[in-house]
């Protein structure tokens, strides 16, 4: 059995928790770990480390990474950094050792900027959200595409941007730059209110996430204080979708579908890379997911799937 296929057998399905047409179901560990890593909005939040440009002209798709700290920080896929000269999002997770110096691969998420603004800091913060589900599955197959091809790890620049103005064309917002923030924060209220509506259970490691009744995706972390660390930043992703839908189907939450969809991330074709940092990549790809893991000493630490 795969690290994968061990995993998800590791963990039992909870009750959903449902929210008009959003449901997630909670993925509970038997045994509960302590993350041996900060995730990245504690690590700035506590100055523990820097992102920037990687020079004074920049690179789209680049961003240099700096761990002040002794300890390991997880970059996790999809997270947006704002500030220096655009906006960007992580196009993988990535665990970066104590002291460590990285070039990470990002896409950009503001089309309209490049450029120090007079309130923009030269160093990014977290902006407390990711791409949004719909965007970030496309990408997880960009991203993969490109592995496995040794391209790097590239997304489609220009289908980020494409599905970036059709979420803020959808929201109605007037963006200047056509940035992903503009769109989250004109439904920022909303957003917040299914926010609340959900709470990690004992042990709660992860969750599979359905809008309108279908199965859109997976998140899952190796300790459930990680998890609910990232749990609203997983509810802002999904019910920003979910808001195309609303006022039409129900959640319908079904446990058959839920269980049909970790069959085919177990049975889902897996590639294996060496990581940017510590640990090794596992891209999973066919029986209609898409995905990615982070592994370190053949433990899952982070893993995101999609329904493709």
């Amino acid at each position: 059995m795969n690290v994968i296929a061990e995993t998800l057998a590791g963990v039992r399905l909870g009750p959903p928790q449902v929210h008009l047409n959003l449901a997630l179901f909670p993925l509970i560990a038997e045994f509960d770990r302590i993350p041996r890593y900060l995730l990245l909005d504690d690590a700035l939040e506590r100055k523990l480390a820097r992102v920037t440009e990687v020079s004074a002209e920049g690179r789209v798709p680049e961003l240099a990474f700096e761990n002040s700290s002794a300890e390991k920080i997880l970059l996790v896929d999809g997270d947006e950094l704002v500030g220096a000269k655009q906006n960007r999002i992580l196009n993988l997770s990535i665990l970066v050792g104590g002291g460590q110096k990285l070039t990470i691969p990002v896409s950009c998420v503001e089309q309209g900027r490049w450029r120090y603004g007079r309130s923009t800091p030269a160093e990014f913060a977290s902006a407390g959200r990711t791409l949004f589900a719909k965007a970030r599955a496309r990408k997880m197959s960009q991203v993969t595409e490109s592995m496995t091809t040794a391209r790097g790890r590239a997304a489609n620049q220009s289908q980020i941007w494409a599905d970036v103005a059709d979420k803020v064309a959808f929201c109605a917002v007037d963006s200047e730059t056509l940035a992903m923030g503009d769109a989250y924060q004109s439904r920022a209220d909303d957003l917040e209110t299914i926010v609340s509506g959900f709470r990690p259970a004992r042990r709660q490691v992860g969750a599979v996430v359905l809008i309108d009744g279908r199965v859109a995706g997976l998140e899952l972390f190796d300790s459930s204080a990680a998890f609910a660390r990232y749990l609203p930043k997983l509810v802002r992703s999904y019910a920003l979708d979910a808001f195309e839908t609303a006022g039409g189907q129900s959640a319908a939450a079904t446990e058959p579908a839920v269980r049909s969809f970790l069959d085919r991330l177990r049975g889902a074709k897996a590639e294996r890379f060496p990581a940017l940092g510590q640990g090794e990549d596992i891209r999973l790809a066919g029986n209609g997911v898409a995905g990615g893991a982070l592994i370190l000493d053949n433990r899952v630490v982070h893993l995101a799937g999609f329904a493709v």
